[in-house]
């Protein structure tokens, strides 16, 4: 069994470069393969990446989520695209919309995710969107901006409409451990009965604990819960879950040639 969290946020997890460094490792052993490090502005970015450069499991996703709206840093976009040349940078992100946490105003945080989007078709390199309560207009963006390598909805929370909403254009859905939750009615529904050749898996560590481990700091080593939740939902065996959510994940990201 191959696994890759597609969304991890290993520097919230732990803050010193050796425990992110065993992160990686335990990861490992539990067969999780790969690793992709989301954080929420460049200079957190730039950091994590000098820590986890030697851990080969780690890939790099660089982006402004809509959280820093207001002080994306000083030119942000020149660094993103600076970033773009280290090694096992794959992905823009996370940037998106959320409207429950009132980030800036719609109008800035519209803007701020536009210009990712426009970077990740310059960069050619898929997006990382994060949407909360906000999914009428990231739907209506994305059929105008989505890039050419397409974006991931990651930590999905939509219902089974508008999962057929965005499976029609070129967009992945990344389930984290939130669908092992007794009342994630719809996100079960979702995950049970979406296309399997679209669908990712995530941590969102050190949030979203699945069930298994309620009470816990979530990591990408407890990514398997989630696998065999999802494989259960779906009444598939877990090994063939696993080794199709592996595929989609190199597929995503454009390793197929490195990691296959």
């Amino acid at each position: 069994m191959k696994l890759f969290d597609t969304h991890s946020h290993l520097s919230l997890i732990h803050d010193d470069h050796i425990e992110q460094l065993l992160l990686a490792q335990e990861a490992k052993r539990e067969n999780v393969l790969g690793i992709l490090s989301i954080t929420n502005n460049i200079q957190d970015f730039f950091t994590v990446h000098e820590n986890l450069k030697t851990a080969s499991n780690v890939f790099f996703a660089i982006g402004v989520s809509p959280s820093e709206v207001l002080h994306p840093g000083r030119d942000w976009e020149q660094k993103i695209i600076q970033g773009r040349s280290l090694e096992r940078v794959i992905a823009i992100g996370e940037t998106g919309l959320d409207y429950e946490k009132k980030y800036g105003d719609k109008k800035s945080q519209i803007d701020l995710f536009l210009r990712q989007l426009d970077l990740a078709a310059r960069l050619n390199l898929p997006v990382v969107i994060h949407n909360r309560g906000a999914g009428d207009d990231l739907l209506s963006i994305l059929k105008d901006k989505i890039p050419p390598r397409g974006a991931i909805l990651h930590c999905y929370s939509e219902d089974v409409s508008f999962a057929q909403k965005v499976l029609d254009l070129n967009v992945w859905i990344s389930f984290a451990g939130n669908v092992t939750y007794r009342n994630a009615r719809q996100i079960q529904e979702t995950a049970a009965g979406m296309p399997i050749e679209r669908m990712l898996i995530e941590t969102e560590s050190p949030f979203m604990i699945p069930s298994e481990h309620r009470g816990k700091r979530n990591k990408p080593s407890y990514l398997p819960s989630t696998l065999y939740h999802i494989a259960d939902l779906r009444d598939e065996d877990p090994e063939y879950v696993a080794e199709q959510l592996w595929l989609n994940s190199l597929e995503v990201f454009g390793l197929t040639d490195k990691l296959a």
